[in-house]
């Protein structure tokens, strides 16, 4: 028995393990030893005005927008029910040389009774230069004190603004998150967001969440640093950069943000690819986040988006290792099986495009496959074969 196959299908699996049920237990332990920050509660300004509004900081809501014209409309509307004084608050609209009618729908919305008092700002680009290109130019033009990132086939509840404001007063913020839901989740959809919002909860306490949702985050505009033209991730590598500053990021359960656009299963999967390089991405030009002076983030950095952009490749390793030994212990020959008959019921699954309603086999799937996208999309990446463009799904 060769020694260093053992060695490496050990730590392989050993890994695994760690990142998928030692990490989320273990942050779980360190959490409970930190002392809780600021706690919010629903906001009741009732678009009444007051001295109060003094202290509330100026908010630019930047949309970077691609053939949006499905959308549109009801994102503005939505952002006029905002609960915020309407001369501290500015709407940027950045089109990236849409060939639909986004604008002029944005524009029409605008006249409409119920939008008149927004102070909307529609930004027409004539070429097509991707969303990372939009920010840059477009953050050049927002001289605000807070800028909320926002789709535009997301809604957000009228009092995010409010919310993040009071956290916002507190000097060491620099990003704040909202929670993310889907319309109409999937069963595996809802379990990994549930998931991902309760480790998003607990890296905060560790010093930052590990990026943001596209849906709606903000950022303090005086941390803005342009991004790369080719960034991928730029709702990770941006409040990551503020992270790097030595600034925190938190996130609110009570700042909602609601995404209108359906997917199926392809696009679900072609999504997925793209992030998985953008992961690769991000972990090399973050690398400098795993430094131990970061303490909490490092750790939460490296356990968390380090791992996974390793993860398939260590599943891999763990399974071809787990097949070799399987000549030599009953024992190895049990958890090959089962590593084998995990893999091709998902595979099964996909292929038959069956819709799963036992909570556990959904997630299953839904981790399986994202792992399976997250390694095509780093291969992907390391070919030169993603860009920073607008890829639609």
């Amino acid at each position: 028995m060769s020694t260093w196959i053992v060695w490496l299908t050990a730590i392989s699996t050993f890994l695994v393990l760690y990142h998928h049920l030692g990490y989320p237990l273990l942050l779980k332990v360190l959490v409970r030893c930190i002392p809780s920050s600021l706690s919010s509660t629903p906001m009741t300004r009732g678009y009444n005005s007051s001295k109060a509004d003094d202290a509330l900081p100026t908010v630019a809501i930047l949309m970077p927008a691609f053939n949006e014209a499905q959308w549109i409309a009801d994102k503005i509307r939505n952002l006029a029910t905002l609960d915020y004084p309407n001369n501290k608050l500015r709407i940027v609209l950045a089109c990236d040389g849409c060939s639909d009618d986004t604008a002029n729908i944005a524009r029409e919305t605008l006249n409409e009774t119920a939008c008149q008092h927004l102070d909307l700002t529609v930004i027409e680009y004539a070429v097509n230069e991707g969303k990372v290109a939009v920010i840059n130019k477009s953050m050049a033009l927002i001289d605000e004190d807070i800028v909320a990132m926002s789709d535009i086939s997301s809604l957000i509840s009228i009092d995010a603004l409010l919310i993040a404001a009071m956290h916002f007063a507190d000097p060491k913020i620099g990003v704040v998150n909202s929670r993310y839901h889907l319309l109409e989740p999937t069963e595996g959809e809802k379990k990994y967001w549930d998931y991902q919002s309760t480790l998003q909860h607990r890296e905060a306490k560790m010093g930052a969440t590990l990026g943001a949702h596209g849906a709606l985050y903000l950022m303090r505009r005086e941390l803005f640093t342009p991004l790369a033209a080719d960034t991928i991730n730029d709702d990770f590598v941006l409040p990551m950069s503020i992270v790097a500053q030595g600034y925190r990021g938190t996130v609110d359960d009570t700042i909602c943000a609601v995404e209108l656009e359906p997917t199926n299963a392809d696009q679900d999967f072609k999504r997925r690819l793209r992030i998985g390089a953008g992961n690769y991405q991000q972990m090399v030009r973050l690398a400098a986040l795993l430094n131990p002076k970061y303490r909490g983030v490092a750790f939460t950095f490296a356990s968390g988006k380090a791992l996974r952009v390793v993860m398939p490749f260590l599943m891999l390793i763990a399974l071809i290792g787990w097949l070799w030994l399987a000549q030599f212990h009953v024992f190895f020959l049990m958890g090959a099986a089962a590593q084998v008959a995990v893999y091709a019921l998902v595979a099964f699954i996909k292929f038959l495009k069956i819709t799963l309603k036992n909570p556990m086999l959904a997630t299953l799937c839904y981790l399986v496959s994202g792992h399976t996208a997250n390694m095509i999309g780093t291969l992907r990446y390391i070919v030169g074969l993603e860009s920073g463009r607008w890829q639609r799904v």
